[in-house]
């Protein structure tokens, strides 16, 4: 059985933690509360914006992944693919990481 934390919550503790070290955090799209999937946008000043999401592994569990990077000479792409993303899975939370090394807050390496 894959036991994990329920979305909220995994949303809330990572909103309150970025929060904590200076950062801003905010929902873009409110999934299902127990099993939604989480994408992850982290921003920042001198990098690109960057999404990820937990995808399976291997070993049978779950890791986080680099899944889009945003392209400066075409931004609207990278906003595209959220909304089709949305569109494509109800279920799914956007949160919005505005921190340095935002992928941190995920243990993204």
């Amino acid at each position: 059985m894959d036991e994990r934390l329920p979305a909220q919550l995994e949303v809330g503790g990572l909103i309150r933690a970025v929060e904590a070290s200076g950062g801003f955090a905010t929902v873009l799209a409110k999934g299902e509360r127990q099993a939604g999937t989480i994408l992850v946008v982290c921003c920042e000043q001198s990098r690109p914006a960057r999404i990820f999401e937990r995808m399976p592994s291997l070993d049978g569990g779950r890791e986080w992944v680099l899944s889009k990077v945003e392209n400066i000479d075409k931004k609207e792409e990278f906003q595209e693919y959220l909304t089709r993303r949305k569109h494509q899975d109800g279920d799914l939370w956007i949160v919005e990481l505005d921190i340095a090394d935002g992928e941190r807050f995920i243990g993204f390496r």
